[in-house]
This record gives structure tokens, sequence and C-alpha cells, in this order.
């Protein structure tokens, strides 16, 4: 996901998203274990996707404060 298309979001899809790809991260580790995982770069795709909605969030609520 890239910063166009997160800035593009609402507060409710970005928690949706959030949300999603938690899981998805949670179903990776399990993978992961088990050996099945066949491409471990995702990880840290995901970790950043997460962290740019976190940020997303962040910078609309302090832009609705003003």
């Amino acid at each position: 996901m890239k910063k166009k298309e997160v800035k593009k979001l609402t507060n409710e899809q970005s928690v949706r998203e959030i949300q999603k790809l938690k899981k998805d991260l949670f179903n990776m580790r399990f993978k992961k274990i088990n050996g099945q995982i066949q491409n471990p770069a995702e990880f840290t795709k995901i970790k950043k996707n997460i962290a740019r909605l976190y940020n997303n969030l962040g910078l609309k609520k302090w832009l609705n404060v003003f």
C-alpha cells in the first residue's frame, strides 16, 4: 500500500485495514513456525503498512484539532 492510497482512506477504512493486516501478520507467524512461508519479506511489508496506517490516523487526529 502506497502513501497516496493510505491518504485517501477514511478513519474507518484505515482501522479496518489495520485489523486485516494484523490478522495476516498473525497467520504468517504460524506459517513461519510450520515452515510454510514462501516470502519472508512480506513480514516487513505488512509491518510497514500497519505503521503507515497508524501514522495516517495520527495525522488526521492532529489536523482535526486545529
